[in-house]
């Protein structure tokens, strides 16, 4: 009776221990995808478009949580966090990177694309790719590139020449290159967080900044900027990062089902900003409260002669091979 006991209890603890390890088995992967601004916008939908794909076409088996707007870690704490296991997906912008590999500043030199197609080329040729992959020894897998747009210029006074520039406060993001920017300008970077910059504006602490058509408009800046420049001189993208380890952790079947999602809704976001930005240019156009100074071809050739030697200063973080690459981007294939 006594050994038939001891049988029953090991055999019921055994399907007790194989119950569990099947219901943990089970348990749906956690994702958590954080983001600094509103829902509303390209990247927003981005993540939420990603969060329906993945829970639909991997039912059970993955669950993505969404916090905009900075509701689960604001911009200086972000990274920190995903190196950290806190959460797992981001989208910072492409300036945020020069901590941790150099030759992502490449994004930042002023008028190196032509457009928005030659960016497309070269996020998308073996360069490119490859830079998505060039913080992995650190912790920080890149994903893909997700557009915001090309940046003008703001101004408290019409800017047709570089010359126009000299003298002016500008506002900046935290990015080494970007300082050098304005200072080939003769003019003066101030570094500010963007949701001061309107305020800024206002009470003349800068005169001007650059921003993409779309954060333009959102923020109200042709409020209290009378002119803009139609420069198209830089980039402001974002990279979807992961943290290497958890990525890597993934079942090999659902990384790839999330990497194909990825690619879908990396299309879907850059065409909603492509056209978000169209639609804030008319918008401030109409509003009828700052004059669009366009460039003829022989000016932007000045603006990008002045800002050129900016290049050349960080060539040697970003590497002249990767430089030329960029720059043959121009050329349609």
């Amino acid at each position: 009776m006594l050994k038939l006991s001891l049988k029953a209890l090991v055999c019921a603890v055994a399907v007790s221990v194989a119950g569990g390890a099947h219901a943990a088995d089970s348990a749906p992967i956690s994702i958590k995808f954080a983001h600094v601004v509103a829902e509303h916008t390209p990247k927003g939908q981005g993540a939420l478009m990603f969060k329906k794909l993945a829970e639909e076409r991997l039912p059970g088996r993955v669950k993505v949580e969404v916090y905009p707007n900075s509701s689960l870690f604001g911009d200086g704490k972000e990274m920190e966090a995903l190196l950290l296991g806190d959460v797992q997906l981001l989208a910072p912008s492409l300036a945020k990177f020069e901590h941790y590999a150099k030759p992502i500043q490449i994004f930042d030199l002023p008028f190196l694309f032509d457009n928005m197609e030659a960016v497309d080329r070269f996020q998308a040729s073996e360069q490119g790719k490859a830079l998505l992959t060039s913080m992995e020894g650190k912790g920080i897998t890149g994903l893909a590139y997700w557009h915001n747009g090309l940046k003008q210029l703001s101004s408290n006074k019409a800017m047709h020449e570089p010359k126009d520039a000299r003298g002016l406060k500008f506002r900046v993001q935290a990015s080494a290159v970007l300082d050098e920017q304005f200072k080939a300008l003769r003019a003066a970077p101030r570094k500010m967080s963007f949701a001061e910059v309107y305020q800024g504006l206002q009470t003349g602490v800068v005169n001007g900044t650059e921003n993409t058509w779309s954060n333009y408009y959102s923020q109200k800046v042709h409020e209290v900027q009378p002119f803009f420049t139609e420069s198209n001189h830089g980039l402001i993208d974002y990279m979807v990062i992961t943290n290497t380890k958890f990525w890597n952790g993934l079942p090999e079947d659902v990384r790839s089902e999330l990497d194909k999602i990825m690619v879908e809704v990396t299309a879907e976001v850059n065409r909603q900003a492509d056209d978000l930005n169209k639609e804030a240019r008319a918008a401030i156009v109409k509003a009828g409260t700052s004059e669009i100074i366009e460039l003829t071809p022989e000016q932007r050739e000045q603006w990008r002669e002045a800002m050129r030697p900016v290049w050349k200063k960080f060539e040697g973080d970003i590497g002249a091979d990767l430089i030329k690459a960029a720059e043959a981007s121009n050329q349609a294939q």
